[in-house]
């Protein structure tokens, strides 16, 4: 436990002086979503939206964004740069696991999540006038579900890669995917149904995310299917991660 909270406090300030990717990735959804807002036509409430302004709509497409940076851009490519450096090997032979490693990750990118969907949720809120997530229980699952998914994934990209660039390579198709069916390049509503439907499906589940936050429970095989792909992505991670 005392290695790991040492790799912890050195992840998380080698972290921290990399200001321009925490900060891009912390502060990028809430940015758009400002210039968004600044839109007159876009905050009045309309029936294609569920008597809902378009910034309302689109607020958890943007939290999709920090979702996929984070867990498909951000963390295979550290681990794959720590691999490609021999970090991952040197730490085996000492008290500090390479799993250690591993996991201080993922704590700094759930709190990287967690502050942006904070941002994000407030300022809608306070500067919009957007709700708060209103099904808080659905809504927690639904990110939890989401996030787990998307960094599932980004395990499976790190597992394979050798090096970043390959990490990097081998991301961002996987990462243009789930911003397109998040909705992020184009609003869900301009998309045919049949490609709305499967972005319901698509990690990190936005159809969850957007009924809970306007009040619906979230569909159980919506959830279901973001736990089936972060169980099964993260046991193929499990099984095909190589520490050197």
């Amino acid at each position: 436990m005392h290695a790991f909270g040492q790799i912890l406090r050195t992840e998380a300030k080698l972290h921290l002086r990399d200001v321009p990717t925490w900060a891009l990735t912390v502060a990028l959804p809430t940015f758009i979503l400002v210039v968004l807002g600044l839109i007159p036509a876009l905050r009045e409430p309309s029936p294609e939206f569920g008597d809902q302004s378009f910034v309302t709509y689109f607020t958890p497409s943007l939290l999709v964004i920090t979702l996929a940076m984070v867990g498909i851009n951000t963390l295979p490519t550290v681990l794959a740069t720590y691999r490609e450096r021999g970090i991952l090997r040197r730490l085996a032979t000492t008290p500090a696991s390479p799993l250690a490693l591993l996991t201080a990750q993922l704590v700094l990118a759930l709190a990287g999540i967690l502050v942006s969907a904070a941002l994000l949720a407030v300022v809608a809120r306070v500067a919009f006038g957007s709700p708060l997530p209103q099904h808080l229980l659905g809504f927690t699952v639904a990110l939890v579900l989401g996030t787990a998914a998307l960094l599932a994934l980004g395990l499976l990209v790190a597992a394979v890669a050798p090096t970043a660039k390959t990490a990097q390579a081998m991301a961002v198709p996987v990462f243009m995917v789930i911003m397109f069916f998040g909705g992020v390049y184009l609003p869900r509503f301009l998309l045919p149904d049949f490609l709305a439907d499967v972005g319901a499906y698509t990690p990190p589940g936005v159809q969850a995310l957007l009924d809970a936050w306007t009040g619906t429970a979230p569909h159980p095989l919506h959830l279901g299917i973001m736990a089936v792909v972060a169980v099964t992505a993260g046991v193929g991670a499990a099984k095909l991660f190589r520490w050197e």
